[in-house]
């Protein structure tokens, strides 16, 4: 993880790791399909209405559109 920029890369590395230990290992999807409204139902939430502490307890959507405290 060298070079400019690559510090961009532990955020995403820690939304996959979420994502695959929350909800894709556990759920086990058995199609495309299955998958694709799992994940996307897993993002709305995690986006929406989880607190994230790195965030000050706000979730990413308000941290964007900025109507966090």
């Amino acid at each position: 993880m060298d070079g400019a920029g690559a510090w961009t890369n532990i955020f995403t590395e820690r939304l996959w790791r979420s994502l695959k230990h929350e909800n894709v290992y556990p759920n086990g999807y058995q199609t495309v399909r299955e998958a694709r409204e799992g994940i996307g139902a897993y993002l709305a939430l995690y986006n929406t209405v989880r607190l994230h502490h790195s965030l000050g307890y706000i979730t990413p959507r308000e941290v964007y559109y900025g109507t966090g405290n």
